[in-house]
C-alpha cells in the first residue's frame, strides 16, 4: 500500500508517519519508484505499537526509540527484548517512607521473590517500586493490606499467565513481542478499572444504607 493507504488503514496522518520515518521509529518502505514507497502488514503493526507507546503510555519519543530497537534485535533472545522494553516502560519512583519501614518492606518482597520461585533481577525497576509500595503502606499504618501481599502476588500471577498465554498464540517472533508490550501498557489500565469497579460495587453491597 502507499503512504496514504496506509494512512488510512492506521488512522495515523500523513506527516506523522513521515515523522515518524524520519526519527526510524518506522522502517522505510520498499522502493517502487524513486519518489514511491510501498508498505505492508508490518508497517501497520508498528504503527499501532508506536500510537500505543506514545498516545496511550505517554512513552517520551527518544524512549519508544529505545523500546523498538530492543524488540528489532534479533540476535537478543525474546526474553531479554521484553525485559529492556519493560525497563524502558516502567517508570522509576521514589515513595516516602521511614526507613524502619523500608527494610521490613525489603525483607518481605525478597522472601516473597524467593518463596514464589520468580525469576527477577535485581535491578529490575518494578522490583524497586513494589519495595516502595509496601514500605509507603507501612509508613501509613496500612499494615492490613501489606499482609495480603502474597494473596495479591497468586491474582497477580494467574491473570498474568492467562495474558501470556493468549499472545503466544500469535505466530510471529515480532508480533509476539509487540503483544507483550501493547498488553502490558493496556494491562495495567484495564486492570485498574475493573479494581476499581468492583470496589465500587462491594462498597455499595456492604456500606450503601450505612
Amino acid at each position: 500500500m502507499r503512504i496514504g493507504e496506509l494512512s488510512k488503514a492506521t488512522d495515523v496522518p500523513v506527516p506523522t508517519i513521515k515523522y515518524y520515518l524520519r526519527e526510524g521509529l518506522l522502517p522505510a518502505g520498499e522502493l517502487s519508484s524513486p519518489n514511491q514507497a510501498s508498505y505492508g502488514d508490518t508497517h501497520v503493526r508498528r504503527l499501532r505499537l508506536i500510537r500505543a507507546l506514545i498516545e496511550l503510555a505517554q512513552v517520551p519519543v527518544a524512549t519508544v526509540k529505545e523500546i523498538l530497537e530492543s524488540l528489532d534485535a534479533d540476535t537478543e533472545p525474546l526474553h531479554e527484548q521484553i525485559g529492556r522494553a519493560h525497563r524502558a516502560l516502567t517508570p522509576t519512583r521514589r515513595l516516602s517512607a521511614t526507613d524502619e519501614a523500608r527494610t521490613a518492606a525489603t525483607a518481605q518482597v525478597t522472601d516473597l521473590i524467593a518463596a514464589r520461585g520468580w525469576a527477577v533481577e535485581p535491578s529490575a525497576p518494578a522490583l524497586a517500586t513494589l519495595i516502595d509500595t509496601v514500605a509507603a503502606l507501612r509508613s501509613l499504618g496500612q499494615d492490613s493490606l501489606v499482609a495480603h501481599l502474597d494473596n495479591y502476588a497468586d491474582a497477580v500471577e494467574s491473570f498474568t499467565r492467562l495474558e501470556i498465554d493468549a499472545v503466544t498464540a500469535n505466530p510471529t517472533r515480532d508480533q509476539l513481542a509487540e503483544s507483550v508490550v501493547i498488553g502490558t501498557i493496556l494491562g495495567e489500565t484495564l486492570i485498574a478499572s475493573l479494581r476499581l469497579l468492583a470496589q465500587e460495587s462491594i462498597s455499595a453491597e456492604r456500606w450503601k444504607n450505612r
